[in-house]
């Protein structure tokens, strides 16, 4: 099993690159992020998710373990294969996807190519109350405000305070982004948390 390549970036292609090791090339697929970040000729180390099936072996290449990741999240809904994933990864940022999941964006999750509402729809269903961890992680995608300082940001440190209190991960993020979003940046962790359980609270009381 393949985990990680380091060596001389070879080719970039459409949705790959060759990553040349000690002489050996290794066709890589990659979203177009990643791809984004390479350049032929320079030296790089990519983290590498293997699949192997009977009549081939593929590598698919993420510049940080968060990428992989949300493509091996991304791969376990029915539906998402390998090259949706991928397209997906292209389309959408990290700070977007988690959004999109946590509000049932079926317009967001449909902009990737290759994925239709029905699809989208799933996502948002079967992924739902799986991103948490994702979205309390220290690392993540280029361009994601809110994975890339999800360690030490309030909206961050306000979720888990929400998760903590027993509230589901999903709604935990849904209700501290839409606080987030209605006081704008800079807003503090104490009105982050009073009014992400205002936001929960009227459901508690419909439940």
């Amino acid at each position: 099993m393949i985990a990680k390549l380091t060596g001389r970036i070879d080719t970039l292609g459409e949705d790959y690159a060759i990553i040349d090791v000690s002489g050996v090339g290794y066709l890589v697929f990659c979203s177009a992020r990643t791809l984004g970040r390479l350049s032929e000729g320079e030296h790089a180390s990519i983290v590498i998710e293997t699949h192997v099936r009977e009549d081939h072996i593929h590598l698919y290449g993420f510049m940080e373990e968060a990428e992989r990741d949300w493509f091996k999240l991304l791969t376990t809904v029915q539906g998402v294969g390998a090259k949706v994933g991928l397209a997906i990864l292209s389309a959408l940022n990290a700070e977007e996807l988690l959004h999109a999941i946590a509000a049932a964006d079926r317009t967001t999750l449909s902009r990737p190519s290759g994925v239709g509402p029905k699809l989208a729809a799933r996502i948002a269903s079967e992924l739902k109350d799986k991103v948490g961890g994702l979205a309390l992680g220290t690392t993540g995608l280029p361009g994601s405000p809110v994975l890339g300082a999800a360690a030490g940001s309030n909206t961050a440190d306000a979720v888990s305070a929400l998760v903590n209190l027993g509230y589901g991960a999903s709604d935990a993020l849904r209700a501290v982004s839409h606080v987030a979003g209605s006081l704008g940046e800079g807003a503090d962790l104490e009105s982050l948390i009073r009014g992400g359980l205002a936001e929960l609270a009227p459901r508690e009381h419909a439940s």
